[in-house]
Formats: C-alpha cells, structure tokens, sequence
C-alpha cells in the first residue's frame, strides 16, 4: 500500500471553487452554475459516504486487512458531511437575510 498526500477538503469533497467549470476560472466569475456546483458537491458527498459504509462493512465481515483505511474513509466522510451543512446554513442564513431586506 503506498501513501498519498491528503487534499485539501474542498478539493476531496468537490466542493472547491473550480469543482463544477473545470476551468482555470475563479469562483464568481461566471465559470460555473451554482446549481452544478452543489449538485457535483452532493454526488462527491455521497460517494464518500458510500466509501466508508463499503470499508465499514468489509471491516465487520473480517475482510479489512488495514483498519486505517476504514478509519481515514469515514473520517474523511464526517468532515464532508459537517462541511456541507456548514456551507448550507451559510446559505440559508443568507437566503433569510435577503428576505428580510425591505424593497
């Protein structure tokens, strides 16, 4: 088994500003829809959940041979998931912010 250098959070989770355009573009320049981007995010999000249930799974059938493994995978799926419910109360407390706004 070799060792891999760990990336950044937003880039494992695909939820980094160049997750969904695929582009040299920066977030906010028009490069991507938001839409696309938490859509990606939600799919990377799952797919990382989906990880750590398989390894946890193998590791109670006795077929894990590296329990770091299964214990690196669901660590990596509890910090995508506290992210993405970070970014979305930012974004509903965002989305209440601009209905307060009187016109």
């Amino acid at each position: 088994m070799s060792i891999e250098a760990i990336a950044p959070l937003a880039a494992a989770t695909g939820l980094g500003p160049l997750a969904a355009t695929g582009t040299d573009a920066p977030a906010g320049t028009g490069g991507g829809d938001f839409g696309a981007m938490v859509a990606q995010g939600l799919q990377k999000l799952q797919q990382v959940q989906n990880t750590a249930d398989d390894l946890a799974v193998d590791a109670a059938a006795g077929r894990l041979t590296d329990v770091h493994d299964y214990m690196i995978a669901a660590t990596e799926a509890s910090l995508a998931t506290s992210l993405t419910v970070a970014v979305r109360n930012k974004a509903l407390d965002a989305f209440n912010e601009i209905m307060r706004m009187q016109a």
